[in-house]
Protein backbone atom coordinates (compact mmCIF):
# COMPACT_ATOMS: atom_id res chain seq x y z
CA UNK A 1 0.00 0.00 0.00
CA UNK A 2 1.56 3.28 -1.10
CA UNK A 3 1.65 6.30 1.19
CA UNK A 4 -1.16 8.69 0.20
CA UNK A 5 -0.24 12.15 -1.04
CA UNK A 6 -1.50 15.28 0.65
CA UNK A 7 -3.62 16.00 -2.40
CA UNK A 8 -5.29 12.60 -2.14
CA UNK A 9 -6.00 13.16 1.55
CA UNK A 10 -7.41 16.65 0.89
CA UNK A 11 -9.66 15.35 -1.88
CA UNK A 12 -10.90 12.55 0.36
CA UNK A 13 -11.60 15.01 3.17
CA UNK A 14 -13.62 17.24 0.85
CA UNK A 15 -15.53 14.23 -0.45
CA UNK A 16 -16.29 12.99 3.08
CA UNK A 17 -17.27 16.46 4.24
CA UNK A 18 -19.73 16.84 1.39
CA UNK A 19 -21.21 13.36 1.87
CA UNK A 20 -21.85 13.80 5.60
CA UNK A 21 -23.22 17.32 5.07
CA UNK A 22 -25.76 15.89 2.63
CA UNK A 23 -26.57 12.57 4.30
CA UNK A 24 -26.41 13.10 8.06
CA UNK A 25 -29.98 12.57 9.30
CA UNK A 26 -31.69 15.35 11.19
CA UNK A 27 -33.99 14.90 14.17
CA UNK A 28 -35.75 11.55 13.57
CA UNK A 29 -38.60 12.48 15.89
CA UNK A 30 -37.48 10.29 18.79
CA UNK A 31 -34.60 10.30 21.26
CA UNK A 32 -31.35 8.96 19.87
CA UNK A 33 -28.78 7.28 22.15
CA UNK A 34 -25.76 9.29 23.22
CA UNK A 35 -23.69 6.09 23.39
CA UNK A 36 -23.86 2.52 22.10
CA UNK A 37 -24.69 1.47 25.68
CA UNK A 38 -28.10 3.17 25.48
CA UNK A 39 -29.69 1.44 22.49
CA UNK A 40 -32.81 0.20 24.23
CA UNK A 41 -35.64 0.20 21.68
CA UNK A 42 -36.29 -1.46 18.35
CA UNK A 43 -36.86 2.00 16.88
CA UNK A 44 -33.42 3.24 17.94
CA UNK A 45 -31.79 -0.02 16.89
CA UNK A 46 -33.29 -0.10 13.40
CA UNK A 47 -32.49 3.57 12.78
CA UNK A 48 -28.84 3.20 13.81
CA UNK A 49 -28.39 -0.08 11.99
CA UNK A 50 -29.60 1.53 8.78
CA UNK A 51 -27.32 4.51 9.39
CA UNK A 52 -24.19 2.36 9.89
CA UNK A 53 -24.99 0.37 6.77
CA UNK A 54 -25.39 3.58 4.78
CA UNK A 55 -22.04 4.90 6.01
CA UNK A 56 -20.44 1.55 5.19
CA UNK A 57 -21.87 1.46 1.67
CA UNK A 58 -20.48 4.98 1.14
CA UNK A 59 -17.04 3.71 2.17
CA UNK A 60 -16.53 5.69 5.39
CA UNK A 61 -16.36 2.81 7.83
CA UNK A 62 -13.91 -0.05 7.45
CA UNK A 63 -11.95 2.03 4.95
CA UNK A 64 -8.63 0.68 6.26
CA UNK A 65 -9.75 -2.96 6.53
CA UNK A 66 -8.65 -5.28 3.68
CA UNK A 67 -10.86 -5.46 0.61
CA UNK A 68 -11.12 -9.23 0.78
CA UNK A 69 -12.95 -8.94 4.11
CA UNK A 70 -15.34 -6.15 3.13
CA UNK A 71 -13.18 -3.07 3.68
CA UNK A 72 -11.72 -0.66 1.13
CA UNK A 73 -8.04 -1.46 1.65
CA UNK A 74 -7.05 2.19 2.13
CA UNK A 75 -4.36 3.71 4.29
CA UNK A 76 -5.41 4.33 7.91
CA UNK A 77 -5.11 8.08 7.32
CA UNK A 78 -8.24 7.96 5.17
CA UNK A 79 -10.26 6.31 7.95
CA UNK A 80 -8.99 8.87 10.45
CA UNK A 81 -10.21 11.66 8.16
CA UNK A 82 -13.64 10.03 7.81
CA UNK A 83 -13.92 9.72 11.60
CA UNK A 84 -13.12 13.40 12.09
CA UNK A 85 -15.67 14.43 9.46
CA UNK A 86 -18.34 12.34 11.19
CA UNK A 87 -17.72 14.18 14.44
CA UNK A 88 -17.74 17.56 12.70
CA UNK A 89 -21.09 16.73 11.11
CA UNK A 90 -22.47 15.56 14.49
CA UNK A 91 -23.62 12.28 12.99
CA UNK A 92 -25.45 9.59 14.95
CA UNK A 93 -23.22 7.02 16.63
CA UNK A 94 -22.12 3.78 15.00
CA UNK A 95 -24.36 1.00 16.30
CA UNK A 96 -22.07 -2.05 16.14
CA UNK A 97 -19.48 -0.71 18.57
CA UNK A 98 -18.21 -4.00 19.96
CA UNK A 99 -17.96 -5.51 16.48
CA UNK A 100 -16.37 -2.43 14.90
CA UNK A 101 -13.94 -1.61 17.66
CA UNK A 102 -13.12 -4.82 19.55
CA UNK A 103 -14.23 -8.08 17.96
CA UNK A 104 -13.43 -7.03 14.38
CA UNK A 105 -9.88 -5.77 15.02
CA UNK A 106 -9.24 -8.83 17.18
CA UNK A 107 -10.33 -11.20 14.39
CA UNK A 108 -8.22 -9.25 11.88
CA UNK A 109 -5.27 -9.58 14.23
CA UNK A 110 -5.54 -13.14 15.57
CA UNK A 111 -8.31 -14.84 13.61
CA UNK A 112 -8.01 -17.60 11.06
CA UNK A 113 -8.72 -16.96 7.39
CA UNK A 114 -12.06 -18.73 7.79
CA UNK A 115 -12.99 -16.50 10.76
CA UNK A 116 -12.08 -13.34 8.86
CA UNK A 117 -14.20 -14.32 5.86
CA UNK A 118 -17.11 -15.42 8.02
CA UNK A 119 -17.41 -12.46 10.38
CA UNK A 120 -15.80 -9.22 9.21
CA UNK A 121 -18.05 -7.94 6.43
CA UNK A 122 -21.17 -8.50 8.53
CA UNK A 123 -19.62 -6.42 11.29
CA UNK A 124 -19.02 -3.45 8.98
CA UNK A 125 -22.46 -3.54 7.38
CA UNK A 126 -24.14 -3.94 10.82
CA UNK A 127 -25.86 -7.06 9.53
CA UNK A 128 -24.22 -8.98 12.39
CA UNK A 129 -24.31 -7.23 15.76
CA UNK A 130 -21.78 -8.29 18.41
CA UNK A 131 -21.84 -8.16 22.20
CA UNK A 132 -19.29 -8.95 24.89
CA UNK A 133 -19.50 -11.72 27.49
CA UNK A 134 -16.76 -10.95 30.02
CA UNK A 135 -18.21 -9.62 33.31
CA UNK A 136 -20.18 -11.90 35.61
CA UNK A 137 -22.69 -11.05 38.37
CA UNK A 138 -20.62 -12.42 41.25
CA UNK A 139 -17.11 -11.38 40.24
CA UNK A 140 -17.16 -7.65 39.52
CA UNK A 141 -13.89 -6.49 38.00
CA UNK A 142 -12.16 -9.81 38.72
CA UNK A 143 -12.33 -10.97 35.10
CA UNK A 144 -9.78 -13.72 35.70
CA UNK A 145 -12.17 -15.42 38.10
CA UNK A 146 -14.91 -15.94 35.47
CA UNK A 147 -16.92 -19.07 36.29
CA UNK A 148 -19.10 -19.56 33.21
CA UNK A 149 -18.26 -23.12 32.13
CA UNK A 150 -17.61 -24.50 28.67
CA UNK A 151 -17.41 -28.31 28.54
CA UNK A 152 -16.37 -30.12 25.36
CA UNK A 153 -18.83 -32.79 24.25
CA UNK A 154 -18.12 -34.27 20.83
CA UNK A 155 -17.89 -31.48 18.29
CA UNK A 156 -19.64 -28.96 20.56
CA UNK A 157 -19.09 -26.99 23.75
CA UNK A 158 -21.84 -26.93 26.36
CA UNK A 159 -22.04 -23.53 28.07
CA UNK A 160 -23.51 -22.90 31.53
CA UNK A 161 -23.35 -19.67 33.50
CA UNK A 162 -24.26 -16.00 33.28
CA UNK A 163 -22.77 -12.76 31.97
CA UNK A 164 -23.78 -9.28 33.09
CA UNK A 165 -23.81 -5.80 31.46
CA UNK A 166 -24.07 -7.41 28.04
CA UNK A 167 -24.52 -4.30 25.90
CA UNK A 168 -27.00 -4.90 23.06
CA UNK A 169 -27.14 -8.56 24.01
CA UNK A 170 -30.81 -8.74 23.03
CA UNK A 171 -29.94 -7.54 19.51
CA UNK A 172 -26.67 -9.42 19.02
CA UNK A 173 -25.96 -12.32 16.70
CA UNK A 174 -22.54 -13.11 18.18
CA UNK A 175 -20.74 -12.70 21.50
CA UNK A 176 -17.05 -12.59 22.32
CA UNK A 177 -17.24 -14.98 25.25
CA UNK A 178 -14.72 -15.77 27.99
CA UNK A 179 -15.50 -19.12 29.64
CA UNK A 180 -13.73 -21.64 31.84
CA UNK A 181 -12.81 -24.87 30.05
CA UNK A 182 -10.47 -26.23 32.72
CA UNK A 183 -11.51 -25.62 36.35
CA UNK A 184 -8.47 -27.62 37.55
CA UNK A 185 -5.81 -25.56 35.78
CA UNK A 186 -2.68 -24.59 37.73
CA UNK A 187 -3.94 -21.02 37.95
CA UNK A 188 -7.26 -19.35 37.25
CA UNK A 189 -6.03 -17.65 34.07
CA UNK A 190 -4.81 -20.86 32.44
CA UNK A 191 -8.26 -22.44 32.59
CA UNK A 192 -10.01 -19.81 30.44
CA UNK A 193 -10.87 -20.03 26.74
CA UNK A 194 -12.22 -17.52 24.23
CA UNK A 195 -15.23 -18.12 21.95
CA UNK A 196 -16.91 -16.34 19.05
CA UNK A 197 -20.24 -17.59 20.30
CA UNK A 198 -23.61 -17.47 18.48
CA UNK A 199 -26.32 -15.78 20.52
CA UNK A 200 -29.21 -17.59 18.84
CA UNK A 201 -28.22 -21.02 20.14
CA UNK A 202 -30.82 -22.89 22.15
CA UNK A 203 -30.27 -22.27 25.86
CA UNK A 204 -29.10 -18.64 25.49
CA UNK A 205 -31.44 -16.08 27.04
CA UNK A 206 -31.04 -12.32 27.49
CA UNK A 207 -32.93 -10.22 30.03
CA UNK A 208 -32.87 -6.40 29.59
CA UNK A 209 -31.62 -4.32 32.54
CA UNK A 210 -33.29 -0.99 33.23
CA UNK A 211 -30.80 1.72 34.16
CA UNK A 212 -31.02 4.65 36.54
CA UNK A 213 -31.89 6.85 33.55
CA UNK A 214 -34.99 4.77 32.81
CA UNK A 215 -33.40 3.56 29.58
CA UNK A 216 -32.24 0.09 28.61
CA UNK A 217 -29.17 -0.98 26.65
CA UNK A 218 -27.61 -3.56 28.97
CA UNK A 219 -28.79 -7.13 29.41
CA UNK A 220 -27.94 -10.11 31.54
CA UNK A 221 -27.21 -13.21 29.48
CA UNK A 222 -27.96 -16.69 30.79
CA UNK A 223 -26.48 -19.90 29.36
CA UNK A 224 -28.34 -23.08 30.25
CA UNK A 225 -26.83 -26.15 28.56
CA UNK A 226 -26.31 -23.98 25.48
CA UNK A 227 -24.48 -25.88 22.75
CA UNK A 228 -22.14 -24.04 20.39
CA UNK A 229 -19.93 -25.54 17.64
CA UNK A 230 -16.33 -26.41 18.52
CA UNK A 231 -15.06 -24.16 15.72
CA UNK A 232 -16.31 -21.12 17.65
CA UNK A 233 -13.27 -21.54 19.92
CA UNK A 234 -10.72 -18.84 19.07
CA UNK A 235 -7.15 -20.03 19.35
CA UNK A 236 -6.59 -23.01 21.63
CA UNK A 237 -8.15 -24.04 24.92
CA UNK A 238 -6.47 -22.19 27.77
CA UNK A 239 -5.54 -19.16 25.64
CA UNK A 240 -8.63 -17.21 26.64
CA UNK A 241 -6.91 -14.83 29.06
CA UNK A 242 -4.27 -13.83 26.53
CA UNK A 243 -6.92 -13.17 23.85
CA UNK A 244 -9.15 -11.30 26.32
CA UNK A 245 -6.25 -9.02 27.26
CA UNK A 246 -5.65 -8.26 23.58
CA UNK A 247 -9.38 -7.44 23.27
CA UNK A 248 -9.17 -5.02 26.18
CA UNK A 249 -6.28 -3.23 24.47
CA UNK A 250 -8.68 -2.42 21.63
CA UNK A 251 -11.45 -1.50 24.05
CA UNK A 252 -9.19 0.89 25.96
CA UNK A 253 -7.70 2.42 22.83
CA UNK A 254 -4.20 1.09 23.48
CA UNK A 255 -4.15 -0.77 20.15
CA UNK A 256 -5.33 0.49 16.76
CA UNK A 257 -7.29 -1.23 13.99
CA UNK A 258 -10.87 -0.18 14.75
CA UNK A 259 -13.30 0.17 11.84
CA UNK A 260 -13.93 3.87 12.50
CA UNK A 261 -16.78 6.13 13.49
CA UNK A 262 -17.68 7.35 16.95
CA UNK A 263 -19.63 5.18 19.38
CA UNK A 264 -20.22 7.86 22.02
CA UNK A 265 -21.43 11.40 21.39
CA UNK A 266 -19.48 13.75 23.60
CA UNK A 267 -20.97 17.02 24.71
CA UNK A 268 -19.10 19.99 23.30
CA UNK A 269 -17.37 21.86 26.16
CA UNK A 270 -18.07 25.15 24.39
CA UNK A 271 -21.80 24.50 24.84
CA UNK A 272 -21.32 25.15 28.55
CA UNK A 273 -20.54 28.77 27.71
CA UNK A 274 -24.12 29.17 26.55
CA UNK A 275 -25.42 27.82 29.86
CA UNK A 276 -23.07 30.10 31.80
CA UNK A 277 -24.37 33.13 29.90
CA UNK A 278 -28.03 32.26 30.52
CA UNK A 279 -27.76 31.02 34.11
CA UNK A 280 -27.61 33.52 36.96
CA UNK A 281 -25.75 33.70 40.26
CA UNK A 282 -26.77 36.43 42.70
CA UNK A 283 -28.78 38.09 39.95
CA UNK A 284 -25.91 38.26 37.47
CA UNK A 285 -24.93 35.99 34.56
CA UNK A 286 -23.00 33.02 35.93
CA UNK A 287 -20.19 33.65 33.46
CA UNK A 288 -19.35 36.86 35.34
CA UNK A 289 -18.65 34.95 38.55
CA UNK A 290 -14.86 34.57 39.00
CA UNK A 291 -15.09 31.05 40.43
CA UNK A 292 -17.31 29.91 37.56
CA UNK A 293 -14.95 31.50 35.03
CA UNK A 294 -12.03 29.66 36.62
CA UNK A 295 -13.80 26.29 36.35
CA UNK A 296 -14.84 27.04 32.78
CA UNK A 297 -11.31 27.83 31.71
CA UNK A 298 -10.00 24.68 33.41
CA UNK A 299 -12.59 22.49 31.68
CA UNK A 300 -11.99 24.05 28.26
CA UNK A 301 -8.22 23.74 28.70
CA UNK A 302 -8.56 20.12 29.76
CA UNK A 303 -10.69 19.36 26.69
CA UNK A 304 -8.03 20.80 24.43
CA UNK A 305 -5.34 18.89 26.26
CA UNK A 306 -7.18 15.60 25.76
CA UNK A 307 -7.58 16.33 22.04
CA UNK A 308 -3.87 17.05 21.65
CA UNK A 309 -2.92 13.98 23.69
CA UNK A 310 -5.03 11.77 21.44
CA UNK A 311 -3.24 13.23 18.40
CA UNK A 312 0.16 12.84 20.04
CA UNK A 313 -0.56 9.18 20.83
CA UNK A 314 -0.53 8.44 17.10
CA UNK A 315 2.81 10.15 16.42
CA UNK A 316 5.48 7.56 17.17
CA UNK A 317 8.48 9.85 17.77
CA UNK A 318 6.52 11.72 20.44
CA UNK A 319 5.70 8.62 22.49
CA UNK A 320 8.69 6.36 21.88
CA UNK A 321 9.91 6.81 25.46
CA UNK A 322 6.75 5.10 26.73
CA UNK A 323 4.42 4.07 23.89
CA UNK A 324 1.59 2.85 26.14
CA UNK A 325 1.43 5.84 28.49
CA UNK A 326 -1.10 7.92 26.55
CA UNK A 327 -3.30 5.12 25.17
CA UNK A 328 -3.65 3.56 28.61
CA UNK A 329 -4.33 6.94 30.23
CA UNK A 330 -6.83 8.42 27.79
CA UNK A 331 -9.67 6.01 28.56
CA UNK A 332 -9.51 6.97 32.23
CA UNK A 333 -9.03 10.69 31.60
CA UNK A 334 -11.78 11.01 28.97
CA UNK A 335 -14.44 9.07 30.87
CA UNK A 336 -13.86 10.98 34.10
CA UNK A 337 -13.72 14.30 32.24
CA UNK A 338 -17.09 13.75 30.53
CA UNK A 339 -18.68 12.95 33.87
CA UNK A 340 -17.30 16.15 35.44
CA UNK A 341 -18.26 18.25 32.40
CA UNK A 342 -21.90 17.17 32.63
CA UNK A 343 -21.87 17.63 36.39
CA UNK A 344 -20.62 21.22 36.01
CA UNK A 345 -23.29 21.98 33.42
CA UNK A 346 -25.96 20.79 35.86
CA UNK A 347 -24.49 22.92 38.67
CA UNK A 348 -24.74 25.99 36.46
CA UNK A 349 -28.47 25.42 36.02
CA UNK A 350 -29.23 25.95 39.70
CA UNK A 351 -32.68 24.66 40.65
CA UNK A 352 -33.33 23.70 37.04
CA UNK A 353 -30.55 21.16 37.41
CA UNK A 354 -33.14 18.87 39.05
CA UNK A 355 -35.15 18.60 35.83
CA UNK A 356 -34.73 15.61 33.56
CA UNK A 357 -35.38 14.59 29.95
CA UNK A 358 -38.07 16.53 28.07
CA UNK A 359 -39.11 18.61 31.09
CA UNK A 360 -40.65 21.76 29.52
CA UNK A 361 -38.96 24.03 32.08
CA UNK A 362 -35.60 22.29 31.85
CA UNK A 363 -32.47 23.45 30.06
CA UNK A 364 -31.70 21.79 26.71
CA UNK A 365 -34.49 19.26 27.38
CA UNK A 366 -32.48 17.70 30.21
CA UNK A 367 -29.72 16.39 27.97
CA UNK A 368 -26.98 17.31 30.44
CA UNK A 369 -28.71 15.39 33.24
CA UNK A 370 -29.07 12.40 30.97
CA UNK A 371 -25.43 12.72 29.89
CA UNK A 372 -24.27 12.88 33.51
CA UNK A 373 -26.08 9.73 34.59
CA UNK A 374 -25.00 7.83 31.48
CA UNK A 375 -21.39 9.00 31.88
CA UNK A 376 -20.93 6.60 34.77
CA UNK A 377 -21.18 3.60 32.43
CA UNK A 378 -18.00 4.71 30.66
CA UNK A 379 -16.16 4.91 33.99
CA UNK A 380 -17.08 1.26 34.61
CA UNK A 381 -17.06 -0.46 31.19
CA UNK A 382 -13.69 -1.65 29.91
CA UNK A 383 -12.37 -1.63 33.47
CA UNK A 384 -13.43 0.73 36.24
CA UNK A 385 -11.54 3.97 36.83
CA UNK A 386 -9.98 2.33 39.89
CA UNK A 387 -8.74 -0.58 37.76
CA UNK A 388 -7.44 1.87 35.13
CA UNK A 389 -5.39 3.67 37.78
CA UNK A 390 -3.86 0.36 38.82
CA UNK A 391 -3.00 -0.43 35.19
CA UNK A 392 -1.36 2.97 34.70
CA UNK A 393 0.55 2.62 37.96
CA UNK A 394 1.84 -0.86 37.16
CA UNK A 395 2.36 -0.75 33.38
CA UNK A 396 3.28 2.92 32.84
CA UNK A 397 4.87 4.07 36.09
CA UNK A 398 6.32 0.69 37.01
CA UNK A 399 4.85 0.66 40.52
CA UNK A 400 4.51 -2.67 42.35
CA UNK A 401 1.20 -4.53 42.19
CA UNK A 402 -1.26 -3.80 44.97
CA UNK A 403 -2.53 -6.65 47.08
Amino acid sequence: MSTPTQQELDEYRAEANAWFAQNTPKDPGFMLPLTFMEVGTEQQFNFLREWQNKVYEAGYIGAAWPKEYGGRGLDQKFQDIAAREMKKADTPIMLNAIGNSWAGPLILDLGTEAEKKKYLKGILSAEDIWCQGFSEPDHGSDLGNAQTRAVKEGNEYVINGSKIWTTQGNFAKYMILLARTNPNAENKYAGLSFFLAPMHAKGVETVPIRKLTGEYGFTQTFFTDARIPEDTLMGEEGEGWKIAMRTLEYERGARQGQAGGHVMKQMDPSDILDIARKATINGKPAIEDPDIRKELVELLSEARGLQLSASRAGIQPLVQDNPLSLPLSLKLLNSEYIRRLNQFAIKLQGLKGAYYIDEPNGFDKGIWQRGYLNAFSATIGGGTSQIQRNIIGEHVLGLPKTR
